[in-house]
């Protein structure tokens, strides 16, 4: 299933996020690590401060692997809402505000 995802990034954790996804910490998680990665390419920042993207799941709860592990953690007000495919959104690129909210200025580790 696909989901719609929208939640605000907690930003005191920001860099620890960043740091997750562009090491590769993430990526080698499993089952889920190369599409949470993915997601996290796809998500925008919207100009309220929510995130939102699209990820696929098979969890029969929405994405609870991925909240357990990773989206909880670094994430706050999670919803979801089922749609029929990915889908873009409007707005500012997660990964460029992440780096810059995170202080890397954009460095991948």
């Amino acid at each position: 299933m696909y989901y719609r995802v929208s939640a605000r990034l907690r930003e005191d954790t920001a860099a620890d996020l960043y740091r997750k996804l562009t090491d590769g910490t993430v990526a080698a998680q499993k089952p889920d690590g190369g599409e949470i990665v993915d997601s996290m390419a796809r998500a925008v920042v919207r100009d309220d401060g929510m995130v939102v993207w699209s990820e696929q799941c098979y969890c029969a709860t929405p994405l609870a692997h991925e909240r357990a592990t990773v989206l909880d953690k670094h994430f706050g007000g999670l919803k979801t809402d089922e749609i029929d495919g990915y889908q873009d959104y409007p707005g500012r690129p997660f990964m460029e505000y992440l780096a810059d909210v995170s202080g890397s200025g954009g460095e991948t580790a």
